[in-house]
């Protein structure tokens, strides 16, 4: 198994084992139980949940593939991934193009709900994987969600919410998967919709409607930097929790008196400046230097050209921006970078939808 180093100061070496399972093993329960016995649903429950841009973590020694928290902040975007399910006597099939981690949740699920039928997904993502979109967290959002309503909904968004976290995981090229870092972020923030901000043990701590009649652009600049597996480990649990250990503080103090009071006001700008800050303080900075300085260069010159919103997402490379410019403006300065703009958006203040069909 792959071993990696993480030093978050000269006092602060630890060793964790990156290990790899078969889907359906090491389930944590994480003392989630039950509201009420499951009841299995006889049509095909539909959720459509919007995907997330994640601005920043707040503080990246608080988590790790073990341990989900980290706090942190993010907003719901309109691009959707949609999961279908329906009840089955005893068999599990799926049709998705990443079936090992639907089947670790749906075994998750199982075990926690208590509930011994099976289960016929169907799933389909954003289509942009691995660049910073959330196509993991949406499309484990959505599943929790058709499951929970297919057999009665026993359990509340919360306890979802930390079903997803606890046992959150990315598949691996032989079919088996391994723990991942989940904040929350994208689970809360597709679920409720608007800005949502996180604590640690993916505490939801406060969510808004955000940029209400704003548009969102989405560029994916070029980068041969893998944002997934042990580089992003090596990334995220090495220099970008001694950055944190620095600038923590000083983030939260930005997000309660600064950045919850701008979302109150609406102010679209004075959230792009907070924003802006956060890019180079803390692990934001390390996750932004691991795809090289040419992203500050992109990013500065979309702030230089008035765009009020500019931020990148996760570990990237994507870079969102949110203005009330006209798409043609917007267009012609991206091109004038060399880029192109990969999505055009909004912000879903709304999050998930379920409807059933059938009986």
């Amino acid at each position: 198994m792959t071993i990696m180093k993480i030093r978050g100061g000269d006092l602060d070496l630890v060793e964790y084992e990156f290990v790899t399972f078969r889907p359906g093993e090491q389930v944590k329960t994480a003392g989630i139980v039950s509201s009420r016995p499951v009841v299995p649903f006889s049509g095909t429950v539909t959720v459509r949940a919007p995907a997330r841009i994640h601005l920043t973590v707040l503080d990246m020694n608080r988590f790790s593939p073990s341990r989900p928290g980290g706090g942190g902040v993010g907003f719901a975007i309109q691009l959707y991934c949609t999961v279908s399910v329906s009840c089955t006597e005893k068999e599990i099939t799926i049709d998705y193009n990443r079936p090992a981690i639907i089947r670790h949740f749906i075994e998750v699920f199982r075990k926690i709900s208590g509930y011994t039928g099976g289960f016929a997904v169907s799933a389909q993502d954003h289509q942009h994987q691995h660049v910073g979109l959330g196509s993991t967290s949406t499309i484990m959002i959505a599943l929790a969600h058709a499951l929970n309503t297919a057999v009665g909904s026993p359990f509340s968004n919360d306890q979802l919410r930390k079903m997803i976290g606890y046992n959150y995981v990315e598949e691996t090229v032989e079919g088996n998967v391994a723990f991942g870092f989940e904040t929350g972020v994208g689970p809360a923030a597709s679920t409720y919709g608007g800005m949502a901000i996180m604590g640690d043990d993916l505490t939801l701590i406060y969510h808004h409607p955000f940029a209400m009649g704003k548009d969102v652009y989405v560029v994916i600049p070029p980068s041969d930097i893998s944002s997934a597996g042990t580089k992003e480990f090596d990334l995220l649990m090495n220099k970008a929790r001694v950055l944190d250990y620095r600038d923590r503080e000083l983030k939260a103090y930005l997000i309660m008196m600064d950045l919850i009071p701008a979302l109150e006001k609406g102010d679209l700008s004075k959230m792009g400046d907070i924003i802006w800050e956060f890019d180079f303080r803390g692990s934001k900075r390390a996750e932004v230097e691991h795809h090289s300085f040419a992203i500050y260069h992109y990013m500065s010159r979309l702030r230089e050209a008035g765009l009020e919103f500019v931020g990148m997402s996760s570990v990237g490379p994507s870079i969102s921006i949110i203005t009330g410019r006209p798409r043609s403006e917007v267009e012609k300065i991206v091109r004038d970078l060399g880029l192109s703009v990969a999505v055009t958006t909004a912000v879903d203040n709304e999050g998930l939808k379920v409807s059933v069909s059938g009986k």
